[in-house]
């Protein structure tokens, strides 16, 4: 439904994405706001949130039964430890009388440190209470491990029904659209939106959420835990905190900006792939796959540059993260050991405490390796945010108004029309349509002829006047009413992948079989599926390359006679087809057109001879209007035309 004259169209649309001919070397989008974006996106899982309480749940549970893990095993440890040094002890001592025998004897460093354990001389290891330490141990992992199971199962429901909700919005935003909106974007750049953009979202909320919480909550359970064994060994590792929030915002705040660029370079990308796929046969005949070719790598050496970029600085974040929890971890290793010399702390405190301590290191260097995918989900919901904000068709009126009876009267009175403020394109126009009616419009590329029907269907809206169908203002209808009651074949064929049989019903889905046949037999389609293998049930791929351009015009024609509508709009519709053919089918037509409005817009003036009326536009007005001898008498714009498609070639043949 786009148009076809290029001169009827608005403003050239930026080529972000480019075709093969297009510019290059176009700004890149600027981010908005990450902190609003960032919440708008978290704003979508609102509808989830009981099921994301019963994630925090069992993150709690999981978290706690692995936190509680290493404080177990320090236990064994300790165990094990104790029991080693009471079996080298005297049998029948205290462990009074040994430390106190140490000191006596000048060794208190010895005599400290067993004076921070539990010793039972020569007893030896308590087996019994080292299984019993670690079964529990084992049972808590697993449990810990069952719980984070059950959370990444749940979240994964409620990331996926999160973007499906996100489709559905983005799929009933487009269908509120202008078809301005579409005029003035490339189509892959505008599918890599509704595509790429919202699987990176997806994957993006999917790992980032479960690490997030998991992480946040590790933090917090491993810091209650440190102080408990330790607060100055706590005290040490909790220094690392706001150096990780500093070394993460500074590569965060620069990799930003490269995340956007990165997708605004996969949309550019993919609009100029589709561009050049759908041209490709226009390549390859005027020769130009190698400025293509030179074209495809420059956005792809873009995309290189801004993907590598942004997961370079912001990969940097996991070594820096990583440095710092080697540091720590030497630090609180040799702190700890002059604790347990110094008998303050058990070894198996200081082992649980440096497991502790990679805990607790390990989901900050989480943290911040997910601030590049969060970057990423972010930037990729920036794009469709815009897309969902973008400025809508306005709403039907409610109570609409619709024709109490369907004859096919269109009347023009006073419209104006411009796409840009500073350019008018139609100017007071006016005219009457009576049913029945045969309407051709002629004239130069660039007159308005499409802009016309295109304001019928109220694909645009007119900025003043009134267009009424049957005594009702179009304005007062709503688009599907006012939609059904008209049939258009455009000269740019449209066919989606399906049966021929499903490609003509599109015009009316409860047709019979003998509806669609009686339609194919009418446009001479019949003749020709007879001659497929498979018939009324050859699948057509969306490009209707199976068929040749002819034949794919038939069928769109077919489609509109099926429909039946009171209006129907011919914009050169036969110009695919072959004279021969062409005969037929405007004989066809002519049925067709019986006690309907037809608006025929053709360049070949041959194929309007026998309109009612004719209408002559030039820069938006109707210049002249009459049948085809009457204008012709008239010799003005329309002999004029007439004469340089039929006199220019008989004087070249003199």
């Amino acid at each position: 439904m786009s148009e076809t004259h290029a001169d009827d169209k608005p403003a050239p649309r930026p080529q972000r994405g480019g075709g093969p001919f297009g510019g290059m070397n176009l700004p890149a989008e600027k981010s908005m706001n990450f902190t609003a974006s960032g919440k708008r996106l978290l704003g979508k899982l609102r509808p989830e949130r009981l099921w994301l309480m019963l994630v925090l749940a069992l993150a709690v549970i999981s978290v706690t039964f692995s936190v509680l893990g290493p404080r177990l095993l320090g236990e064994g440890t300790n165990l094990i430890f104790s029991g080693i040094v009471s079996k080298s002890l005297p049998s029948g001592s205290s462990q009074a009388d040994v430390i106190a025998g140490l000191r006596a004897a000048g060794n208190s460093t010895q005599a400290d440190m067993l004076s921070g354990m539990t010793l039972t001389p020569g007893l030896g290891i308590d087996f019994a209470m080292l299984s019993t330490v670690l079964f529990w141990a084992l049972a808590l992992y697993v449990l810990s491990s069952v719980f984070s199971w059950m959370q990444a199962y749940v979240l994964n429901g409620v990331v996926q029904r999160t973007v499906y909700r996100l489709r559905e919005e983005i799929e009933a935003k487009i269908n509120r659209l202008p078809l301005s909106y579409f005029d003035k974007r490339p189509r892959g750049e505008l599918l890599s939106r509704v595509t790429n953009d919202v699987d990176n979202i997806s994957q993006s909320l999917q790992q980032s959420l479960s690490q997030v919480v998991t992480s946040l909550l590790t933090v917090i359970g491993v810091i209650v835990m440190m102080l408990i064994l330790s607060p100055l060994l706590a005290l040490i590792a909790l220094v690392t905190v706001p150096l990780t929030l500093v070394i993460t915002a500074f590569i965060a705040k620069r990799s930003q900006k490269l995340f956007v660029a990165q997708w605004a370079n996969t949309g550019e990308l993919n609009g100029q792939i589709e561009e050049t796929f759908t041209g490709h046969a226009l390549v390859k005949v005027f020769g130009r796959q190698k400025e293509v070719d030179a074209r495809f790598k420059q956005k792809n050496d873009d995309l290189y540059e801004a993907s590598f970029g942004a997961q370079f600085i912001s990969g940097m974040i996991m070594p820096a993260m990583t440095f710092i929890g080697n540091l720590v971890y030497v630090a609180i290793a040799v702190v700890g050991g002059l604790q347990v010399a110094s008998g303050a702390m058990q070894l198996g405190d200081v082992q649980a405490f440096i497991q502790y301590s990679r805990q607790f290191t390990q989901p900050l260097a989480q943290l911040g390796s997910m601030a590049n995918l969060l970057q990423s989900g972010v930037a990729s919901a920036e794009r469709v945010f815009d897309l969902l904000d973008a400025d809508e068709q306005s709403e039907d009126p409610d109570p609409a108004e619709t024709p109490t009876e369907v004859h096919g009267r269109l009347v023009f009175e006073n419209v104006s029309f411009r796409y840009t403020e500073d350019k008018p394109l139609i100017e007071e126009l006016s005219l009457v349509a009576e049913p029945g009616q045969t309407i051709a419009i002629v004239g130069p590329t660039g007159a308005g002829k499409t802009t016309l029907v295109n304001l019928m269907m109220r694909f645009y809206e007119i900025d003043s006047g009134r267009i009424l169908l049957d005594g009702v203002d179009v304005a007062t209808m709503t688009r599907h009413d006012l939609r059904s009651r008209m049939g258009m074949v455009l000269q740019d064929t449209w066919l989606f992948g399906g049966t021929i049989r499903d490609n003509i019903a599109y015009g009316r889905p409860d047709a019979t079989e003998q509806d669609i046949l009686a339609a194919a037999t009418a446009t001479y389609v019949d003749r020709f599926v007879h001659s497929l293998p498979d018939g009324y049930d050859t699948v057509l791929d969306d490009q209707g390359s199976n068929v040749s351009a002819g034949e794919m015009q038939l069928l769109t024609i077919a489609r509109a006679f099926l429909a039946k509508p009171s209006v129907l709009i011919l914009d050169e519709a036969t110009s695919s087809v072959d004279t021969r053919t062409e005969v037929l089918v405007q004989k066809a037509m002519s049925a067709l057109r019986a006690e309907r409005t037809s608006f025929v817009i053709a360049h070949r003036l041959s194929t309007i001879r026998d309109a009612d009326l004719i209408l002559v536009m030039e820069s938006g007005r109707i210049v002249e209007q009459g049948n085809h001898v009457q204008l012709l008498a008239a010799n003005g714009a329309y002999q004029a035309l007439y004469a340089a498609q039929f006199a220019a070639p008989v004087a070249d043949e003199v």
